[in-house]
């Protein structure tokens, strides 16, 4: 088992680099999207991967219990790849059903911290090799709202804990890789 985390910003080339390392194992390719059309510009990114993928890999949504959905797809015969973890981050963060003015529902801190465990055991514990696509939102201005600042650490502190647990680790910028932790992809 080989766990890849591929990190970069915003149109970096990140999810093409992953599809493309997933295609190279040879093996049955499960791609596990955490995304959601919540709105027609969200819908056309969603359609633009869907467009670049071929018929050989099978789509699984899943947008909260990303620790289960690899669990349950996980075989030394399979490549998992997830696309995204800030995506999916931002989803869990905000599916709560109290409603804070100005910011929305956020999830309760313990369900926050059961389903970013059950995500970490899933990676530890795969049986089979794992991707796992996430934006690198750190290295930007701070942001002025609680809210955003908030989210910004989360997704640090997510992108640290995946990148310790992995065998690999990706920088990719404009379309290019830069490997930071394990050998070359």
């Amino acid at each position: 088992m080989t766990a890849t985390l591929v990190i970069g910003g915003a149109r970096s080339g990140k999810s093409a680099h992953a599809e493309a390392l997933a295609t190279a194992s040879g093996k049955r390719m499960i791609y596990i999207a955490t995304a959601q059309a919540g709105d027609a510009e969200m819908a056309s990114r969603i359609a633009h991967h869907r467009q670049r993928r071929d018929t050989a890999w099978e789509t699984m949504e899943e947008p909260l219990v990303l620790g289960t959905a690899i669990t349950q797809w996980s075989r030394p015969d399979t490549v998992i790849l997830v696309d995204c973890l800030t995506v999916w981050l931002s989803n869990l963060l905000f599916s709560g059903q109290n409603d804070y003015p100005d910011v929305g529902p956020i999830v309760p801190p313990t369900a926050f911290t059961i389903e970013r465990q059950s995500l970490l055991d899933a990676i530890a514990n795969a049986s089979g090799d794992v991707i796992l696509v996430t934006n690198e939102v750190g290295m930007g201005v701070v942001p002025q709202g609680a809210i955003s600042r908030w989210f910004v650490d989360e997704a640090g502190r997510l992108n640290q804990a995946v990148a310790a647990l992995c065998d690999r680790a990706v920088f990719v910028v404009a379309g290019l890789p830069i490997m930071l932790k394990g050998q070359p992809c």
